[in-house]
C-alpha cells in the first residue's frame, strides 16, 4: 500500500517528478528480480551525518521510528541503520535492502542531495526551491518486497516539517510491508491446513496456523465459542485465542468490554503452573483505539499482561513473576451477528519482544470467515487500518 501523497506532492507529479529505475527485469509473467534482503524490522536511512545528528534526524526518529511503550522495555518501531552515500559501493549495497529512506534538502551540496536532485525534473526542482516538498514512496524500486522513500525539501527546516507531518504515514507503509514479508516467511513453508479446516467447519472462521502450534482448547456452547492455540518452544511461548459471542450487538463493544472479557477468559484459561493467572497489567501503558480491525467496526488494543493472584482485599490482585506484551482485536461481524475477540501474546524473557508480537499480529490478520474464504486467497494479510 502506497503512502497517500499530500497535495503538494501531487503537484510535483504534475511538474514531472522523474525517478530513474535501474536493473529492472520484468517479464510478461511477473517480476523475476530477487527479493530484498537484510534484517526484518530494520530501516536504512541514507542521510548526511550533519542532518542525522540534528533536527532532521530527530524528526525522523520521533515520527517514523518512535519508541513503542506497550512492551516490557520500550523498543523503537524499527531498528535504525544510518549510512552516508559516500561512494558507488554504498549505493549498490542499499539497492539490496528491504526498507530504505534517502533524505536531503536540495539546498545542500551533499551526495544525498545530488542523488535526489538528479532525479527531479527542472520544474520539480524549481517547485521545491519555491517551498514545496516531496515524499515519494517507491515500492519494489530495485528488488521485490522492497519499500523505498525519497524525502526532500528546499531547506533542512522544511525537510524537518515533511518528516513531522508525514512520518506516521511512512511508518505505516513500512509496517504494512513488514507484516506482508513476515506473513510469507511464517506460512509459505509449513501450515497446518487440517487445523484451519477444522476451525472453519466447527466455528465458521479460521486463521493461518504454523506447523508447531498446538490446539489447547476448542469449545463451543449455544452462545459462544473459544479456541486457544499455543506455540511453546524451549525459550519462548506464544499464545493465540479467538473468542466469539453469538447474536451480539455492536453497541456492546466498548474498551471496558474488551478489558473485562479479556481478563475473564485469561483468568479461566491462562493459569500458572503453581498459582496465579494472566491479567492485563493496568499499571503500564494500555493503548486502545476505535478502529476497523480486519475491515470491521471495533477496537484494537496493545498492552502488557502479567501473572497475578487474588489479594486479601476483594477485587485487588498481587503481581507475580512473569509477563509480556499482547495485542487484541475486538470487532463486530455483521454477516454472522457475532462479536469476536482475538488475542495474541508472547513470553520471551531473553529476547526483544516486538518481532514476536508482530508475528501474533500477522496471525490475527489472517482471520477470515467462511463467507470470506469462499473463492478468496487466505494467504493475504488483511487490512487492519
Amino acid at each position: 500500500m502506497n503512502v497517500p501523497f499530500s497535495s503538494t506532492v501531487r503537484s510535483l507529479w504534475i511538474f514531472g517528478l522523474l525517478v530513474v529505475l535501474s536493473g529492472v527485469f520484468v517479464g510478461c509473467d511477473g517480476d523475476y528480480r530477487p527479493r530484498a534482503i537484510g534484517k526484518e524490522g530494520e530501516v536504512t536511512v541514507v542521510m548526511d551525518s550533519s542532518h542525522w545528528t540534528g533536527p532532521v534526524g530527530e524528526a525522523f526518529r520521533e515520527n517514523v521510528t518512535p519508541w513503542i511503550e506497550t512492551l516490557p522495555q520500550p523498543e523503537r518501531a524499527f531498528e535504525l541503520r544510518h549510512v552516508e552515500l559516500r561512494d558507488e559501493r554504498v549505493y549498490e549495497s542499499i539497492q539490496d535492502l528491504k526498507n530504505v529512506v534517502i533524505a536531503a534538502p536540495l539546498s545542500d551540496s551533499t551526495n544525498e542531495a545530488n542523488f535526489l536532485r538528479r532525479r527531479l525534473s527542472e520544474d520539480a526542482r524549481k517547485a521545491i526551491e519555491d517551498g514545496q516538498s516531496a515524499l515519494v514512496d517507491k515500492p519494489n524500486l530495485w528488488r521485490r518486497s522492497q519499500r523505498v522513500f525519497f524525502a526532500t525539501a528546499a531547506t533542512p527546516e522544511a525537510l524537518t516539517g515533511v518528516l513531522e507531518e508525514q512520518g506516521q504515514e511512512m511508518r505505516s507503509s513500512f509496517e504494512d510491508i513488514t507484516l506482508k514479508r513476515m506473513q510469507r516467511d511464517m506460512y509459505d513453508d509449513a501450515r497446518q491446513f487440517s487445523v484451519e479446516d477444522s476451525l472453519m467447519q466447527r466455528h465458521n472462521f479460521a486463521v493461518n496456523v504454523q506447523h508447531d502450534f498446538r490446539t489447547a482448547i476448542d469449545t463451543t456452547t449455544e452462545t459462544e465459542g473459544f479456541v486457544w492455540l499455543r506455540r511453546i518452544l524451549a525459550e519462548t511461548r506464544r499464545e493465540f485465542f479467538i473468542y466469539y459471542k453469538e447474536n451480539a450487538s455492536p453497541s456492546e463493544l466498548t474498551p471496558e468490554w474488551v478489558y473485562a472479557t479479556h481478563d475473564s477468559l485469561t483468568r479461566e484459561h491462562f493459569r500458572g503452573n503453581v498459582s496465579g493467572f494472566v491479567r492485563i497489567d493496568y499499571r503500564r501503558t494500555l493503548n486502545t483505539r476505535e478502529s476497523n480491525p480486519l475491515d470491521r467496526y471495533g477496537y484494537k488494543t496493545r498492552g502488557l499482561w502479567h501473572f497475578v493472584e487474588p489479594a486479601e482485599e476483594e477485587g485487588d490482585f498481587l503481581p507475580l513473576a512473569g509477563g509480556g506484551p499482547f495485542l487484541a482485536y475486538a470487532f463486530y461481524d455483521r454477516p454472522s451477528d457475532r462479536i469476536y475477540l482475538l488475542h495474541g501474546s508472547a513470553f520471551a524473557p531473553d529476547y526483544d519482544k516486538l518481532r514476536f508480537i508482530r508475528q501474533m499480529e500477522v496471525m490475527a490478520n489472517t482471520f477470515r470467515t467462511k463467507a470470506e474464504d469462499t473463492g478468496a486467497d487466505s494467504s493475504a494479510v488483511a487490512s487492519t487500518k
